[in-house]
């Protein structure tokens, strides 16, 4: 076998791992696309699908780890090859959560269509909207190896922080004002909190993608201001 054909299958080796961690990226965008559109719409069935779909996220995942570890057995890359290599072992478990997180928000959407709806909410879907985008701006940066791309995703983590710090106070509030609430308003906390969590793991692919091109770890603090853990509301005056 000469050189040059070992160093073509290699790449296009590279290439595959690639389009796979792409393929899992763009099938957990869409698990968080449909379980937000199964919570607006109070559609149990249309949720079912996305939890039963998370099996093809688990199965990438394995497909990726297995190609990854038997790349790095039989090649030995170095340098870049070998950061390639890593980062798609580290995006996998990231994208792998987000699909696990988009599931959970379906089981919840499917326990919310059983109760009456609280007020009307608004900041739920626009939580999954920025997290959708985020998601699908960091998959083009890991694509492209756009640094800049994917730095513009990780600085925008704070704002799906400070909606979240939003919607718990206002959910807290429709507890305390109404008992009848609570059930709702407690599924709405977790499914808002698995929405910022995937605003995290967005943020992990992109510190990942920085590190895969420059080859050194962002050196700043992540933008964090996750407040709601001390939130304190003052009990309703008679």
């Amino acid at each position: 076998m000469s050189g040059d054909h070992i160093v073509r299958s290699f790449d296009e080796q590279l290439q595959r791992l690639n389009e796979l961690v792409s393929r899992m990226g763009g099938l957990a965008e869409s698990q968080l696309e449909g379980a937000i559109d199964a919570l607006v719409k109070r559609d149990p069935a249309a949720a079912k699908i996305i939890v039963a779909a998370d099996q093809e996220i688990d199965a990438l995942e394995a497909e990726i780890d297995e190609m990854a570890m038997r790349m790095i057995a039989l090649r030995q890359p170095m340098g870049p090859d070998l950061r390639q290599i890593f980062t798609a072992l580290k995006i996998a478990p990231d994208l792998e959560r987000i699909g696990d997180y988009a599931k959970n928000v379906a089981k919840r959407s499917m326990a919310l269509a059983q109760v009456p709806p609280v007020k009307p909410l608004y900041t739920i879907p626009r939580m999954g909207r920025m997290v959708r985008e985020m998601i699908s701006d960091v998959l083009d940066a890991y694509a492209t190896s756009d640094v800049a791309k994917a730095r513009a995703v990780w600085e925008r983590d704070q704002e799906v922080d400070d909606l979240y710090d939003s919607l718990f106070r206002e959910l807290l509030t429709y507890m305390m004002e109404d008992a009848r609430n609570i059930s709702a308003c407690t599924h709405l906390l977790f499914i808002a909190k698995n929405i910022e969590r995937m605003g995290d793991l967005a943020t992990n692919v992109a510190e990942r993608i920085h590190f895969q091109v420059e080859g050194e770890t962002l050196d700043e603090d992540r933008p964090k201001a996750d407040r709601a853990s001390v939130t304190v509301i003052a009990p309703k005056k008679d």
